[in-house]
This record gives C-alpha cells, sequence and structure tokens, in this order.
C-alpha cells in the first residue's frame, strides 16, 4: 500500500522553475489515487496552459512519485479543468509570493 502523505512529502521537493514554490504549496496537485497495489495515478495541473515548464514539471512529479516505497508505476495526467487559480495555493505559498 502507497503511503500518499510520503508521496505529499516527495512532491514536495518539486518546484516550479519560474515561480519557486513547490508543486504541492502551489495546489497544482489535484488528486492522487492508489489505483492498484503499488499503482499511482497523479491528477495535475500548470499555472497557465502554455507553461513553458510544462514537461519538465510532469516529469519531475512522476520521478519524485515514484522514489515513494511502496510505487512502482506512476500515471501523472495533466489536466486544465478545474483552471489553476491563486486560490489553490497554502497560505504560506501565497505569503512567500506576498499575496
Amino acid at each position: 500500500m502507497i503511503d500518499l502523505n510520503e508521496v505529499r512529502e516527495r512532491l514536495r521537493e518539486v518546484y516550479d522553475p519560474e515561480i519557486g514554490i513547490n508543486v504541492v504549496d502551489l495546489g497544482l496537485i489535484y488528486e492522487m489515487v492508489e489505483l492498484d497495489e503499488g499503482h499511482l495515478y497523479i491528477q495535475m495541473t500548470m499555472t497557465t496552459p502554455g507553461c513553458p515548464a510544462h514537461d519538465t514539471l510532469r516529469d519531475a512529479v512522476e520521478w519524485a512519485a515514484a522514489q515513494a516505497p511502496g510505487v512502482a508505476m506512476v500515471e501523472v495526467d495533466v489536466v486544465w479543468d478545474p483552471p489553476w487559480t491563486p486560490d489553490k495555493m497554502t497560505e504560506e505559498a501565497r505569503s512567500l509570493l506576498g499575496l
């Protein structure tokens, strides 16, 4: 069984290169579900549809999640609905950006 809290902590090591805040605190991770034993599904978004770091961030999320114990396979789905807004950020992230 995958410890989703452990996965979330590993994803906190993945930073948006333009904003300098991790993908969890930015609110880019919408859903994490263990579909089958060891098979992790992650639904995420980007701050903008034309994000130049799209592939880099998706690949980094996949790699970081795969490092968690019990994860044998990671499927990352980038979605645009619902669209990302600054409201999805944690209070800490908003504070870092002065919002």
